[in-house]
């Protein structure tokens, strides 16, 4: 599981930190009950040794559990995290394991808290042998110390078992929002590909017999340079028009491109929006709108949209545009949006398109109130 800008989202963020205060209430196995344990424990030497061995054993814990929804770690983290709790696991059976010897399970807890940490370390079937495992040491260690089978038992499979299902739970729910913000990026690297890939279609069909027919004429002329000059000299004529053709045909292309049908760019974004779980409507323009203000309005939109994907947890979108008189305006509203987040008017993008607009005639406004999120763009319309 990775995320490479996981840290940067805010939701994520926040899940994160209700996963893991969720899943550190495991602590309580491997701190306080076995602190029982060192309370009744009259010898100081064993007294210290058992202290040093659950301190080691939590805080090591409290390391992995780190690692388990912290995604965008380096595998080399990970595994030094895991290796240093498997190591403290195995010593502190004879740190922990005598200590309130026959009048308290103490090593029994630290077993259970190992038990509860397999889901997030191992696989199923691994889980399983190594929650097997686990209980046979702790009955081993009872024997041992002259301990009770019936509570170690209770202790170590019941209360691991269900600290091993909670957390497993826990995990799973995170790996799935995880996964939920990943195909959302992959779904809008995807959208912008196939972008890309349309426009290249595009100029390799305007280009490809161009380019050729120039090319066979650049040759022609080459060779009729030295027997025919006149007939040389108006090929080379044909191939300057022919150039200048294709030029104004890309730019014509260009200029489509940054001018895509507004009302195709609508349709997209809401589903884009709504591919994400946000209720989008939409309210296209009374009519036909000139290809400049479509093409202005339509980098208000990219924007907009963009905008209530990164930085707010909109649950709805409305995009309206109208046209009184001269003017046409689009209206892009979303909840989700707290004081210490979303978009202002001094973000890149906004402050872009404030330049944009304000060098055709337009304006740029944007207002927060009550967690909804306003962009509003006024464009004139000639006449």
């Amino acid at each position: 599981m990775t995320v490479g800008a996981a840290g940067t989202d805010r939701r994520l963020r926040r899940a994160r930190v209700v996963t893991l205060g969720s899943l550190a209430t495991s602590l309580w196995t491997s701190l306080l009950l076995p602190g029982i344990g060192l309370a009744r424990e009259p010898d100081p030497v064993r007294l210290a040794c058992g202290a040093a061995g659950v301190l080691a054993f939590a805080v090591t814990q409290t390391a992995v559990l780190h690692v388990a929804v912290t995604p965008w770690l380096s595998p080399r983290r990970r595994r030094r995290s895991v290796a240093a709790f498997v190591v403290v696991a195995v010593l502190s059976v004879p740190l922990v394991g005598p200590v309130a010897a026959g009048t308290w399970p103490t090593w029994a807890w630290l077993g259970a808290s190992l038990i509860g940490m397999t889901p997030l370390l191992l696989r199923p079937v691994a889980a399983l042998a190594a929650a097997a495992s686990t209980v046979a040491l702790a009955l081993a260690v009872a024997a041992w110390t002259g301990g009770a089978v019936g509570p170690t038992l209770v202790v170590t499979v019941l209360v691991g078992g269900g600290t091993a299902l909670v957390n497993r739970v826990q995990v799973w729910f995170w790996d799935l929002l995880v996964e939920a913000r990943q195909g959302q990026a992959a779904q809008a690297r995807l959208a912008a590909a196939e972008e890309r890939l349309r426009f290249a279609r595009d100029v390799h069909d305007l280009l490809g017999h161009d380019l050729t027919v120039i090319a066979l004429k650049a040759e022609l002329a080459a060779r009729l340079a030295p027997v025919d000059a006149d007939r040389a000299g108006r090929e080379a004529a044909e191939v300057q028009r022919l150039a200048g053709s294709a030029l104004h045909r890309v730019r014509a292309a260009v200029h489509g491109y940054r001018t895509v049908d507004l009302a195709d760019q609508l349709a997209a974004m809401a589903e884009v929006l709504r591919s994400c779980g946000v209720r989008c409507e939409v309210v296209p323009p009374p009519g036909e709108l000139p290809a400049g203000v479509a093409a202005e309005l339509a980098a208000v939109l990219r924007e907009a949209g963009t905008n209530v994907l990164r930085h707010s947890r909109a649950g709805w979108c409305r995009i309206e545009i109208t046209r009184e008189g001269d003017v046409a305006t689009m209206t892009v509203r979303n909840d989700g949006v707290g004081d210490d987040a979303g978009p202002d008017r001094h973000s890149h993008g906004l402050r872009g398109l404030t330049e944009r607009l304000s060098a055709a005639g337009g304006a740029l406004r944007t207002r927060r109130a009550g967690g909804v999120f306003t962009v509003e763009a006024t464009v004139p319309v000639a006449p």
